[in-house]
């Protein structure tokens, strides 16, 4: 009995996170203990498809690709097929994206250190290993709770520390930062929830 096994359907590469992510959705009419392989081929050495090692046979349905691509810079694709026993469905393709200039950023988490007279502000990434060394910046935006008034410090560099002097400060303040990537344009994420602190708070 050879089932015929049908493809992946709506197969997506996408930009997430700073991740590079393939995801698809189950065939129709596939058993629940199908698995899927995934490989992919750049587009300056078209019909060369690549295995995915961490992707053969997984019973997932997405494979995390940003680590496994040789080049950051040239546009890739992926394809994906269903295995069950020895079946095996067609591939499916998904259309070409690039890291570089598709990136989608995810807002940084905020550490604050409150000293007597200051504040150290430290922004961390969510960020797979192979692109710690891309040039990753931050804005941070420092306000008063309840005011429009925002102090901008713009353009930090991912493990820098912002140090802001608080003795003029008293009362609730608020921080959020959003991340920066400098591709063909400027990327930037969403701001990151505001993080408050009471000031020189003489109780």
């Amino acid at each position: 009995g050879h089932v015929q096994l049908l493809p992946p359907q709506n197969v997506t590469l996408l930009s997430k996170d700073f991740a590079m992510i393939l995801t698809w959705a189950a065939g129709e009419g596939s058993p629940p203990d199908v698995t899927y392989t995934v490989r992919y081929e750049r587009q300056d050495r078209l019909d060369k498809w690549v295995k995915v090692p961490h992707c053969k046979n997984i019973p997932r349905a997405f494979c995390n690709l940003t680590c496994a691509l040789s080049n950051l810079y040239v546009k890739v694709r992926a394809r994906v097929k269903a295995v069950w026993g020895r079946s095996q469905s067609p591939w499916v393709k998904s259309q070409f994206k690039d890291y570089y200039s598709d990136v989608e950023l995810a807002p940084p988490v905020l550490t604050l250190n409150v000293r007597e007279n200051s504040i150290h502000v430290s922004a961390s990434f969510p960020l797979p290993t192979c692109v710690e060394n891309l040039t990753w910046k931050y804005d941070l935006n420092l306000w008063e709770a309840g005011s429009k008034d925002k102090k901008k410090y713009e353009g930090y560099f991912r493990k820098d520390t912002v140090t802001i002097n608080t003795t003029a400060l008293r009362g609730n303040y608020c921080f959020s930062a959003r991340a920066l990537y400098e591709s063909i344009n400027l990327k930037h994420s969403e701001f990151s929830q505001p993080v408050c602190v009471l000031l020189n708070h003489k109780g």
